[in-house]
Order: C-alpha cells, then sequence, then structure tokens
C-alpha cells in the first residue's frame, strides 16, 4: 500500500509519541500541516517567529527530557529558527528540525527563497556548524530511515538537535508505508554506557581520602536525570557540591552541602572553595570560561596543585579545559548508581561533614544579610535583589523559572534559590536574548500543572513580543515579568565601567529614558498586562497573575545596577588590561 509522505511522516511521529509540533507555515511545508490537522494525537503549536518556535521547543524538550520537533520553511525560516537551534545545541538539548526546502528539480535554477550562492540547494548546510548531523532527503524512499536516525543521533549520547532537509516535493510523494512501518520494531532508546566496578572503587577510594573534595556538578547531570542518584551519592559521602550556571539545581539550593555557582558571578567562598580543593569531581560539565573565571588559576579552579576526576557523556570535552587525572566517558545516572553502591559498600556507615555544613550555612546567612536592605528596599525602579525576593517568596517549590539574558540570568544564578532539578531553564552557552518567555511557552505545555514564569530583561523581550500571539492562541498560562531597566543593561554597565559611556546601550528619547508601554503592548495582543507603579504592587500582582491561569505580563521597572562580580571575566582584561575593572551601575 502506498500513501503521501506528508501523511506517513505524521504517523510516525504519532506512533513515536510526539504529541506537540512548533512551527510555522510556508509554501514547503504545507503539506505537512495539512497531514497534521487529520491528527488528534499532535497538537501543532502555531508561532508568529521560527526563532519562538525553536526557543519553545527548546524548553519543551529541557522538561521532556525527550526529543522536541520544529517544522519551518526553507530560506528565511530556517535561518529565523538558527539562533534557538543553535542556542539548543550549546546547552545539549535534543531536537528534531524538519524543514521544507525547494523542489528537487529545480535545484540550481533559483527557484523562490533557494540559498544557493555557493552551491546548489545548500541550505542544510547553513546548520552543519552547530547540530549534530544534517540531511537532505534525496530520494522518498530514504525519508523513513532518515527520520529514525534523526531522532536516535539527537537523544544518543550528548544530546542536541539535528536537522532533516525535505524538498517539498517529495512531502507530496507516494511511497510504500511498509517503509514506516518497518521502523516500529527498532528500539526507540539506545542505552548509554556506565562506569565498571573497578574505576568506580578506584574514584570512590580517591575522593574518601582526599582532604578537600568538591563536586562540581554541570547541566549533564540534569540531562542525564540523575538528580536523585547525585543527592544519594553526596548524602553520603558528605563532599560538598558547586555548580556551573546550567548545573543550577542539581543538588536543591537549601541542601547543606551545596555550595553554589562558581565563576565570573559566583562568590568568593564559592570559588575559593573550589580552588582550594585537592580533587574535584566533575560530573557533565564542560569547565566554560563564565564558570570558571576564565580558567584563572587564582579565582576559582587551579589544576595543578588540584586534580580532576571528570566523567561526561561526551568524549570531547574530557581534558578540554583542564588536565584530568581519572577521565571516564558515561551516562551520569548510571555512574552515580555505581558509585553510590560501591561507596555504600566500602564505607556502609554515610561520612558526615559537620564542620563544613557550619561553614556552608554560615556563608549562607551572611550572604543573605548582605542582601537584605536589598531585598526590602521599597525604592523605585525596584531593586533586582527585591524583585528576585518577591518572585522567591511567592513561587511554590517546584515551579518552572525561565530566564533570558542579564540580572534575569546572572543574578538569578548567584542569589535566587531553585528546590527541585529542571525548575530553572536558561540560556547557558549561547547566552540568546529571547529565549526565556519562548521557553515558557514551551516548558508550559510540558508540564501544564506547574507554575512557569520568565524572569525577562526589557531588551529580551523586545526581540520578540509576537510570543505573546502565541500565548493567546494557545492559552498557554505563563507569567512574564519584564525586569525593565530601559536598556541593555549588563552591556551598558560594562561600557560605563571600562569606557566612560553608555553609548548605543541604553533606550532614550529625547535624552530621557523610554521604555515601550509592554503592559499595553500585552493587552493588544489579548493578554493580560499589569505595569508596576511601586516596589509595594508586585508581589501581590504576581499572585494574582499566577492564579488567573492565564497569560499575563508584569512590567516593572528596574534599578540597572550590576550583579556582584567576585570571580573574573578575561574581557576586563581587554577593555581595561591590569585594572581589575567589573561593572558599575548606570544609575
Amino acid at each position: 500500500m502506498k500513501d503521501l509522505v506528508a501523511n506517513q511522516l505524521v504517523k510516525y511521529l504519532e506512533r513515536r509519541g510526539v504529541k506537540h509540533i512548533f512551527g510555522l507555515c510556508g509554501h514547503t511545508n504545507i503539506a505537512v500541516l495539512a497531514a497534521l490537522s487529520k491528527s488528534d494525537k499532535i497538537r501543532f503549536i502555531n508561532v508568529r517567529h521560527e526563532q519562538i518556535a525553536a526557543h519553545a521547543a527548546d524548553g519543551y524538550a529541557r522538561v521532556t527530557k525527550k526529543a522536541s520537533v520544529v517544522l519551518s520553511h526553507l530560506g528565511p525560516g530556517l535561518t529565523n529558527a538558527a539562533t534557538g537551534v543553535a542556542n539548543a545545541a550549546l546547552d545539549s538539548i535534543p531536537m528534531v528540525v524538519i524543514a521544507g526546502d525547494v523542489p528537487s528539480h529545480y535545484y540550481g535554477k533559483h527557484p523562490h527563497q533557494e540559498v544557493n550562492l555557493h552551491a546548489d540547494a545548500s541550505q542544510w548546510e547553513i546548520y552543519r556548524p552547530f547540530v549534530k548531523r544534517a540531511w537532505r532527503v534525496e530520494r522518498a524512499e530514504l525519508f523513513p530511515e532518515i527520520l529514525e536516525k534523526a531522532f536516535a543521533l539527537a537523544e544518543a549520547g550528548r544530546p542536541g538537535p539535528v536537522l532533516v532537509d525535505v524538498p517539498m516535493d517529495i512531502f507530496s510523494k507516494e511511497v510504500d508505508v511498509a517503509l514506516f512501518e518497518r521502523l516500529d520494531h527498532n528500539a526507540k532508546t539506545i542505552h548509554k554506557p556506565s562506569l565498571d566496578e573497578e574505576l568506580a572503587v578506584k574514584i570512590v577510594k580517591t575522593l574518601a581520602a582526599a582532604k578537600n573534595p568538591v563536586i562540581y556538578a554541570g547541566g549533564g547531570v540534569l540531562l542525564a536525570d540523575a538528580a536523585t542518584e547525585l543527592r544519594e551519592f553526596v548524602d553520603h559521602m558528605g563532599i560538598p557540591v558547586a555548580h556551573s550556571l546550567m548545573g543550577k539545581g542539581a543538588l536543591p539550593d537549601d541542601h547543606p552541602l551545596t555550595l553554589g555557582m562558581t565563576g565570573f558571578w559566583g562568590t568568593k567562598f564559592i570559588n575559593d572553595k573550589c580552588r582550594q580543593a585537592d580533587y574535584v569531581l566533575g560530573l557533565g560539565t564542560s569547565f566554560k570560561e563564565a564558570d570558571c573565571s576564565s580558567w584563572y588559576p587564582e579565582y576559582t579552579f587551579s589544576f595543578p596543585p588540584s586534580k580532576l576526576i571528570h566523567i561526561d557523556i561526551d568524549p570531547s570535552e574530557i581534558g578540554r579545559n583542564f588536565p584530568v587525572e581519572i577521565g571516564a566517558v558515561a551516562d551520569l545516572k548510571q555512574a552515580l548508581t555505581v558509585l553510590t553502591r560501591v561507596a555504600k559498600k566500602l564505607y556502609p556507615e554515610a561520612r558526615q561533614n559537620e564542620a563544613l555544613k557550619q561553614a556552608i550555612a554560615e556563608y549562607r546567612k551572611e550572604f543573605k544579610a548582605s542582601n537584605q536592605a536589598l531585598e526590602e528596599s521599597d525604592d523605585f525602579p525596584m531593586t533586582p535583589q527585591r524583585i528576585l525576593a518577591d518572585v522567591r517568596d511567592v513561587l511554590p517549590r517546584n515551579a518552572i523559572i525561565t530566564t533570558d539574558v542579564g540580572w534575569n540570568k546572572n543574578g538569578v544564578g548567584q542569589q535566587f534559590p531553585i528546590y527541585e532539578p529542571g525548575s530553572i531553564l536558561t540560556p547557558g552557552g549561547y547566552a540568546t536574548m529571547g529565549f526565556g518567555a519562548a521557553a515558557a511557552l514551551g516548558a508550559k505545555i510540558a508540564a501544564p500543572d506547574r507554575v512557569v514564569v520568565s524572569l525577562i530583561g526589557d531588551g529580551g523581550f523586545g526581540q520578540n513580543p509576537a510570543v505573546l500571539a502565541t500565548a493567546a492562541c494557545e492559552n498557554i498560562p505563563i507569567v512574564i515579568v519584564i525586569m525593565n531597566n530601559r536598556a541593555f543593561g549588563t552591556i551598558a554597565g560594562l561600557e560605563k565601567a571600562h569606557y566612560d559611556t553608555t553609548f548605543g546601550t541604553l533606550f532614550e528619547k529625547d535624552g530621557q529614558p523610554y521604555s515601550p508601554d509592554y503592559a499595553a503592548i500585552a493587552k493588544a495582543y489579548g493578554v493580560e498586562g499589569i505595569k508596576i507603579q511601586a516596589a509595594a504592587e508586585f508581589k501581590p500582582a504576581l499572585k494574582r497573575a499566577i492564579e488567573a491561569n492565564q497569560p499575563v505580563v508584569i512590567d516593572v521597572t528596574m534599578l540597572n545596577n550590576p550583579v556582584p562580580t567576585a570571580g573574573h571575566w578575561n574581557i576586563m582584561d581587554i577593555y581595561s588590561p591590569g585594572k581589575k575593572v567589573h561593572h558599575v551601575s548606570t544609575n
């Protein structure tokens, strides 16, 4: 029996358990949309810009821990989505992008929107630098097998996006349905490697003999769904845990052995504990620049004299930025299970570290006290610390927070407690403005019973306000808090500190601070909009927004004061060599 490729694509996705597809129409993919219109198992999430689709699919995949699906048009559709797909790639988020392309019989003739200035029909190559693999489907009969490989690769090993580029005529060709149905016999989950017992014994004994061991948790712990296993290992071995930005939440921030985030936005206490460690167990981390104070040994990590044990699913990350004494390629969920089993066998009684727990508790108390005045300030524009404190006070423990870039990312990493693993979604490696609100859409669709709040700057929200159209039309009840400092605030603070100007970074009209009325814009989209006029109004407004169970935008004017920085970043040396200058306030 034969059927259209587009119809069989939808049926294949249904059988894989795909429930949502994020995308935007174009003349190259409407055959797929027509097939989707007949599906009662897959919901198409319609957006107004492909970057929104990619970020929403990113947020969705972070919550479901399965590959999300993006449907894109060719040319500008594919390039619009590229930023969101690259963001997912650098944060190792599984995603399958299915893109229409020009008809195969018109390659090289410059049909409408073909990308071919260097090679005919080469649009798929645009994604090659950041996807795990890009396929161009040359024949309809190859499409089923390519699809199967695409999902397997997206989720296998170190997860990430893949691209399946499909000439539009292939969507409308007939194909033998047996080519799709035979794939049902193929395993849909590929098992990942674990640690062998001998190596686990060596690692556990090494850590047990260490004087000041530290576990360094990266985003790979969360990608592997290994937070429970990490906590069990930590509780038994009594080893403190520091984390990267992407590793935040791997261990709850109120766990007695959680140190906190390291690097440029880490505090001196946390950075010193890492720098003074004799052994560091790195788990699912790339030891990225901002997390490691540009790898300067005097700030965060110092290898040597510290020694590194590094476990990661990606062998290319082991030894990339620091020398390793023990390196292992393994799935962290399995690896931590083995390490805990070995630890309990070697040391039946849980190892206690009360002195360190007390030191961490004292540090937290001192840090909280140092921020108390700012967290309780009635100043308006509001202090960012007051905004974060009020948000944390209102939200349930398991609420999902999405951030963007600036105070809402760096300040949240440093100061905002996260209590459940996977409840903070942030753009790490690519640090993309515009991620937060769109990712919140995907997160809420994936977890409809949880509160989802996006913390986003006015610069970031201004990237793609059309996210509100999707929230309204699809009835996705997210709350977007715009921390509005009327600037690209972080960059403004950098430029002011190093060059004594804020040129090109502040939003002004006739020399005065300027901001659109985002509450009014929200209302124009059919979304509830609230403009905060005093600090005391913010917390009650947020409570009402959550209780309303509908999309809401809260626009709150904020002081542009920098996030405190105790670590280092090499860009400071480029701007102002030898001067130890960081950010300054532009208020």
